[in-house]
């Protein structure tokens, strides 16, 4: 071979390795929880092309079996008239009878085998590891190790430090029974990038097809680690850097292929070569492998559409019978976040009165920032995992030494006991560790009531806050078009006389994933800063002055007051003045919500349920309670996104399950908040639907599994499911099910725009994101008309539903 054959056979293999880790979407740690679709890179296929190719190379479910299809036909959720429209519009020509025979049809149980899983199928799996489990068990302790030394680490890249670490490691050997297997280790060259070459020469993976294709299925292998990994790179390249470790990781899974393959040669020849038979074979019927998954999957893909067709059937009969009217000017109006979840408590405030109308608006408030509490090392985001802040949030007034006192005393008290209870591998031992001691804080906070937020949470804040752009203080002007972005977003005619601003955020105790409760983009964080930091630049005269002069006038009497929705209580947290009759209305809306959710929480039968104070102590408890694995649902359950003015939703019982974003397109004479929302709350919100989604139907690779196994990992870097394994990433079992069924149903989100189809179809022809989330049919997306009519965007153009 020449050199220059060589550098382009290296090339081309790097290349293909590196598109294959640029499948892996990423996942945020513990602390910063953000919902991600994890089949995000993957959106420039059309969904049954990915979701092929993934069960093909990896064994990933993204469909239901064929009995939980079924068993929504016999309660009659799917009927006959949607799985006929769900196969014509697949182009199927298909009976009703066909699609039932089709479930009973077992999906291809051959799939992509790795070479450790050939040498599985050999092994004596009652008396012996399988090499599968020993080889991720081994990737993932050096991982959680690698990722907890970074300070302190040397120089090595993730492959080189892998590599040291696991020539000098004899126990693998001693472990698995194979002699001589660590001669093999040590044998593996340095530098990735050879490793890379040496493994795909020697194993005869020629083409790049079948380098990325293998390579997609090794990463999978280590999904957790992976995307961790790609949280680092998203990270990166949010901040201009091109930092990605994927490749190395690739390297190192590949290092255990190839040792085994090398071991395997020498110690059992007679074996190996019946294995280089499979594996040639094999590299040569990859695609075909794909091509045979897809066309088994067809009419299962009718089924999964059949499904949200009943879902959007009952959506658009709501839809048609909204009310349509202009009430009245409201003497309040509360902005909440468009998290499912305030939909529940949204309306049982406007049922207070006609007085009141509710709004719903991206839970950032449009702050595009971080915020650093002073007294803290801590700097965290405040704003969708999209973005990367562009301002500090930096708190002020004459109190600000006294809390910096105050919350270094607290953090220093809670951090050896925040340490400890939260590090790797101690959910099992602290108990025996802290014996009666540990028992009594944990009884002392359930049944006292006791709270275990953050500490810095816990604390009060001056109510005095700064905006800087790095060191730099912005100006008023600055301040003041982000002020008037927010307000242009929220879309309202007039302006009450108390505007309240709230935010959303969660309690509970003993929860590694308390802040997945939080806001599901925003970083994991609360909305309490974002509200607070909004309701004073709008109330600041000279800003409003600055605003008066561009043409968006607030009116003197009308005062912004920030709130925050605790969504496990439904406490509304009032940081300001309110009327008395307003608190009132908060603290019945409260009481409504709670009955409505207390169905969901298994409450429905409970003596409490018909007595609200009782029921509200209960809720709380469950909120207090370490033993609790439900405290509440989340966003299980969500399947809708409407884009519209309150006036075409208000009072519909939509369950908590559709997002709320307000829009008022007559006000929007650019599309550029239209344009906003398609390219960001949208985009959000499918990255929700899809986290449930995908937790539900391959709970194995995309789900955390058992809340009573967790240990977490490092402080916040994620969750072993026991003491090893893979990092577990995406939703626990118990978030997702409630022990008889499952409490999501896994539906692409239908998204209802309130806009001109001329005007959506233009921000889908502008943005490629937002076309592959439509064209590739990731989600499913209509017009919503004035008198309650959709159109449904489809491949051709636009057509009209028509529902019986």
């Amino acid at each position: 071979m020449t050199v220059e054959t060589s550098s382009f056979r290296f090339e081309a293999m790097f290349a293909a390795v590196k598109a294959a880790g640029e499948r892996i979407a990423p996942a945020w740690p513990l602390d910063q929880s953000i919902a991600v679709n994890p089949l995000w890179e993957q959106r420039g296929l059309d969904i049954t092309e990915a979701a092929a190719r993934l069960g093909a190379l990896c064994g990933i479910h993204c469909l239901m079996p064929g009995d939980y299809y079924h068993r929504l036909w016999q309660r009659s959720r799917i009927k006959d008239h949607h799985l006929l429209q769900a196969a014509q519009e697949a182009g199927q020509h298909a009976s009703v009878d066909d699609l039932l025979q089709a479930l009973k049809q077992p999906l291809p149980a051959e799939h992509w085998h790795n070479i450790s899983d050939w040498l599985d199928e050999q092994r004596d799996r009652q008396h012996k590891m399988a090499w599968r489990d020993e080889i991720t068990h081994q990737i993932s302790q050096f991982c959680a190790s690698w990722m907890q030394e970074a300070d302190s680490r040397a120089d090595d890249g993730l492959y080189l430090a892998w590599v040291k670490q696991v020539r000098s490691d004899r126990g693998i050997a001693i472990l698995m029974g194979e002699p001589g297997l660590t001669k093999a280790f040590r044998e593996l060259p340095d530098d990735p990038g050879a490793m890379i070459v040496s493994a795909f020469s020697e194993l005869g993976v020629q083409t790049s097809g079948q380098v990325q294709g293998y390579a997609e299925s090794l990463l999978m292998d280590i999904n957790g680690w992976a995307s961790r990994f790609a949280y680092e790179r998203w990270q990166a390249r949010l901040q201009g850097n091109v930092a990605d470790a994927l490749p190395e990781l690739v390297a190192i899974r590949l290092g255990w292929e190839l040792a085994l393959w090398r071991h395997w040669q020498l110690r059992y020849p007679d074996e190996a070569d019946q294995l280089c038979r499979k594996w040639r074979a094999q590299l040569l019927q990859m695609d075909a492998l794909i091509a045979r998954f897809h066309s088994s999957q067809r009419l299962l893909w009718v089924w999964q559409h059949a499904a949200e067709l009943a879902r959007q059937e009952d959506e658009q009969a709501l839809l048609a019978q909204g009310s349509r009217r202009t009430l009245p000017n409201a003497r309040l109006q509360a902005v909440f976040c468009i998290d499912v979840r305030s939909e529940v408590i949204r309306r049982a405030l406007e049922a207070q009165s006609p007085e009141v109308s509710t709004h719903g608006f991206a839970g950032f408030f449009g702050l595009p920032a971080a915020y650093t509490p002073v007294g803290t090392d801590l700097t965290r985001p405040q704003l969708p995992g999209l973005l990367a802040p562009a301002i500090r949030i930096v708190e002020g007034g004459h109190q600000v030494d006294e809390i910096c006192r105050a919350r270094r005393a607290v953090c220093q008290a809670q951090n050896s006991w925040e340490d400890f209870s939260h590090g790797a591998s101690t959910a099992f031992s602290m108990v025996e560790s802290l014996g009666l001691g540990y028992a009594a804080k944990l009884l002392k906070r359930t049944f006292l009531q006791e709270h275990d937020a953050h500490p810095v949470n816990d604390q009060a804040t001056s109510g005095t806050w700064d905006l800087y752009e790095g060191e730099r203080p912005l100006t008023l002007e600055e301040k003041a078009s982000i002020a008037g972005k927010m307000l242009k977003g929220l879309g309202l005619r007039r302006l009450a006389r108390t505007v309240l601003l709230v935010g959303h955020g969660s309690h509970t105790t003993n929860n590694p994933h308390a802040a997945g409760l939080d806001c599901g983009a925003c970083g994991g964080q609360t909305g309490a800063v974002n509200v607070q930091v909004v309701a004073q630049l709008l109330n600041n005269t000279v800003i409003r002055e600055l605003l008066a002069e561009q043409g968006q006038v607030i009116p003197e009497a009308t005062r912004f007051v920030a709130a925050l929705h605790n969504t496990t209580t439904d406490d509304i947290r009032v940081y300001g003045a309110i009327d008395d009759d307003i608190r009132q209305w908060l603290d019945d809306a409260k009481l409504i919500a709670q009955r409505e959710r207390a169905t969901r929480l298994g409450l429905a039968d409970s003596p409490v349920f018909n007595r609200p104070e009782q029921l509200d102590r209960e809720i709380r408890k469950r909120s207090q309670d370490w033993s609790e694995v439900r405290p509440e649902w989340g966003l299980a359950g969500n399947s809708a996104f409407i884009v519209a003015p309150r006036r075409l939703t208000r009072g519909l019982k939509l369950e908590g399950r559709a997002f709320l974003h307000d829009y008022n397109a007559d006000l929007d004479s650019d599309f550029s908040v239209l344009e906003s929302i398609m390219t960001a709350p949208m985009v959000v919100t499918h990255w929700i639907n899809m986290q449930y989604n995908a937790s539900v139907t391959d709970p194995l690779k995309f789900g955390s599994g058992n809340k009573l196994l967790h240990n977490v990992v490092g402080g916040h870097l994620g969750v072993f499911e026991g003491n090893g394994g893979d990092l577990r990433i995406g939703l626990p079992f118990q978030s997702v099910h409630n022990g008889q069924r499952w409490m999501h149903e896994p539906l692409r989100l239908s998204v209802y725009i309130a806009a001109p189809e001329a005007a959506i179809s233009d921000v889908i022809d502008r943005h490629e994101t937002v076309r592959d989330l439509v064209h590739n049919e990731w989600i499913n997306l209509f017009v919503l008309r004035d008198n309650g009519s959709v159109s449904r965007c489809a491949q051709h153009g636009w057509e009209e539903v028509i529902n019986d």
